[in-house]
């Protein structure tokens, strides 16, 4: 016997959807805003839901945010038990059978959607954001983990500082001096350095002025 969709919600407190080609035009024509997205970047640690494992990510996504605290779709209204955008909802929303998560797979890992496509056009913006990637790339910060792990400790720690200082300070840049929304930036530079750090069990700490990075073994490094 077919099943249908009862719309119980379980999907929704599961994480937001990640975007694919065909959902490009949501964004273009403003039926999901770009403040509501998020970029996971290359090779940052993820969990697969699909596949239950943590793997680094092989290639960009951009999801949905959840809401602050939960892993639940901000677009979800828990109290209404429906959805926000339910109309103009992204493919994987669409395909999802939560008894069967076949379809899902299917598409999982095609055909997704990447900042280029979305921000190539916009010269200034682009090269900021390219800017951001080769500066705060995901692959430098795990060859200065290795780094500091093969025991070139002081070395590391100070790139790394270096790396969590620039992207902080390109963040307040966008927002200060360019007049964009704050909460747009972990869509056009993924998720801060500072989070993404610390699912490598990484520990920053903010003394007075001063961030200080906290590894096994060290007394810490200052920027």
């Amino acid at each position: 016997m077919m099943q249908g969709c009862r719309r119980c919600g379980t999907c929704c407190t599961k994480g937001g959807p990640a975007f694919h080609n065909d959902d490009k035009h949501l964004i273009e024509k403003g039926a999901i805003l770009s403040k509501y997205l998020y970029t996971i970047r290359k090779g940052e640690p993820v969990h697969d839901n699909v596949r239950d494992r943590r793997h680094p990510l092989p290639s960009e996504i951009i999801k949905i945010k959840s809401r602050e605290g939960s892993a639940t779709c901000i677009f979800f209204n828990a109290q209404e038990n429906r959805c926000g955008i339910y109309g103009s909802r992204p493919v994987e929303c669409r395909v999802l059978e939560c008894w069967n998560t076949s379809p899902l797979e299917a598409i999982y890992d095609r055909h997704r959607l990447t900042r280029h496509d979305l921000l190539k056009d916009m010269e200034g913006v682009w090269d900021l954001v390219c800017d951001h990637e080769e500066r705060c790339g995901i692959g430098e910060l795990r060859s200065r983990l290795d780094q500091y792990a093969g025991g070139d400790t002081t070395v590391a720690a100070e790139r790394i500082l270096e790396m969590v200082s620039y992207d902080q300070n390109l963040r307040l840049l966008v927002t200060e001096k360019m007049g964009l929304p704050s909460d747009m930036t972990d869509f056009l530079f993924g998720r801060s350095l500072v989070k993404i750090i610390d699912l490598f069990g990484i520990r920053l700490e903010q003394k007075g002025e001063k961030l200080v990075l906290k590894m096994p073994l060290t007394k810490g490094f200052e920027i």
